[in-house]
């Protein structure tokens, strides 16, 4: 006879495992351990590379992880011309100088100071598995959330139950 442990683990899917254990790794900030490297050369434009960045020693982005990401890709930017870099992707190197273990400025001066013609590493981001269907919402189910029309109904309620009880008395009078 198995235990109820057992039994419980033997009702996951093999999907489902891999889900969980994924989120494990994203929660102990190694979400890019099995991703894609890639190697970007980009061209400096009027508006600079065209990303922001986020993360460094300082500034930790991804818990356990200070290393340096792309937060922003900017319309009509170099990078978003290119196409390959992408939010969230992380930022191993550039010209060949490792963005380990350095502050948020100091990444940022080394990307200032990357001349016109700058190569990237990055490790893409993992795509996230979806579990149910792809839409975010049910079909024919409106945009406002279950949560904010329960916020809305309980400040409505709230309200007339003070407007209850300020007009309470002359409301006995009648």
């Amino acid at each position: 006879m198995s235990s109820p442990s057992d039994e419980t683990v033997s009702y996951l899917s093999k999907s489902q495992f891999l889900l969980i254990a994924r989120d494990l790794d994203i929660m102990n900030g190694s979400m890019y351990s099995a991703s894609k490297v890639l190697d970007i050369k980009l061209k400096r434009g009027p508006a600079g590379l065209g990303f922001n960045i986020v993360g460094g020693l300082d500034q930790q982005y991804v818990m356990n992880d200070s290393g340096i990401y792309v937060a922003k890709i900017k319309e009509d930017g170099a990078a978003a011309l290119d196409g390959r870099l992408q939010e969230g992707d992380k930022i191993l190197a550039i010209n060949g100088h490792k963005l380990e273990n350095l502050s948020h400025n100091a990444a940022v001066e080394l990307f200032r100071s990357a001349g016109e013609d700058v190569q990237l590493r990055i490790q893409q981001r993992l795509p996230m598995p979806m579990n149910g269907p792809s839409s975010s919402k049910p079909d024919g189910e409106s945009p406002v959330s279950s949560l904010g029309l329960l916020a809305a109904t309980l400040g409505v309620a709230a309200i007339l139950a003070l407007l209850y009880m300020r007009f309470q008395p002359l409301l006995k009078r009648h």
